[in-house]
């Protein structure tokens, strides 16, 4: 494929180090370019990402977001990036907070059903609208006092239990939460609960 040619035959050794860690951190993943930063100037990355577009390696999702490309093994059609994904990394980018809404983290989790038909999220920083495939992703400011604090994780099921509201928060829900989240994450829910003041 692609990558391997270029990994294996490219003389800059940028682009072999730039393929590399994305490689590692995995196909579909979505990068900013000041993500790379540490192999090199801002311009000298910004000229090796847009090479790499060039050559097919590497998509250019928007302006200053790439991706390695994954695909459905089955299928073999390209997938497009995680939109948790993409928001995380425009929140890096901008040096902003990014927080699912209640009703992307309730579907999220398991809690609901219904699929947004637009997901927002919610940030610190300005008001944006992204575009994944054929999916648009709304960042919408709000004040910082209304962004959950803690771990990515517990901020997801802090918007999602407060989208649901407290009625709606039974056996079968706490069932859902359970299997959804890791030991580990459980761990950190219970210690970043302090930062919630509601039920």
């Amino acid at each position: 494929n692609v990558y391997t040619f270029l990994t294996m035959n490219t003389a800059d050794p940028m682009q072999r180090k730039l393929l590399a860690r994305m490689r590692r951190l995995g196909s579909g993943k979505v990068h900013a370019s000041k993500d790379f930063l540490d192999l090199g100037s801002r311009d000298a990355v910004d000229q090796t990402l847009s090479r790499l577009v060039g050559s097919g390696a590497i998509k250019r999702l928007g302006r200053g977001l790439y991706y390695l490309p994954r695909f459905n093994p089955t299928l073999g059609i390209e997938l497009a990036p995680d939109i948790d994904q993409v928001a995380q990394t425009l929140a890096r980018k901008t040096g902003s907070r990014v927080v699912p809404s209640g009703a992307v983290a309730a579907n999220r989790l398991g809690l609901s059903t219904q699929v947004p038909a637009k997901p927002v999220y919610l940030t610190d920083g300005r008001t944006r609208i992204a575009r994944v495939g054929k999916v648009v992703l709304l960042l919408k400011h709000v004040p910082p006092k209304d962004l959950p604090w803690g771990h990515p994780t517990s901020a997801l099921v802090f918007q999602g239990l407060l989208y649901m509201g407290k009625d709606a928060i039974g056996d079968e829900a706490i069932s859902r939460l359970r299997r959804h989240l890791s030991p580990a994450d459980r761990r950190r829910l219970l210690k970043d609960a302090r930062y919630v003041t509601d039920w």
